[in-house]
């Protein structure tokens, strides 16, 4: 399994990237496998604030429906909007093409390096 090293991570398996001011988030290649074939990607509107830890959204699948939370506070000024018609993209390719939305960041938050990821997974087998 796949964990990029010069990503963030939440331990509720979504990605961070950070480039200046805006963050790209997803879910991670951990979490997709657990979900299995996704089908559905509900995601927030352009515009939305969020806090940290905040549902925006949920990934539906074959095996189940789960909710995805802000990594970070800040303001979704992107969100992918092929996943609509693509939403196998997540599986395909988690941390490229399958990103979920992007952040103007507004503050800060409690993220995991892709050690602290590994060793949280680990744990939690």
């Amino acid at each position: 399994m796949s964990v990029p090293g010069e990503l963030q991570y939440t331990k509720t398996h979504e990605w961070v990237r950070i480039e200046g001011e805006t963050a790209t988030v997803g879910i991670t290649e951990h979490a997709q496998d657990e979900l299995g074939d996704v089908v559905f990607v509900e995601l927030p509107e352009s515009g939305r604030t969020l806090d940290a830890g905040e549902a925006f959204g949920a990934v539906e699948s074959v095996k189940a429906v789960s909710d995805l939370y802000a990594p970070l506070p800040g303001e979704v000024v992107e969100v992918n909007e092929s996943l609509g018609d693509n939403p196998e993209k997540i599986n395909e390719d988690p941390y490229g093409e399958g990103w979920i939305l992007k952040l103007r960041v507004s503050g800060e938050a409690d993220l995991l390096s892709a050690e602290d990821y590994e060793n949280f997974l680990k744990e939690t087998e």
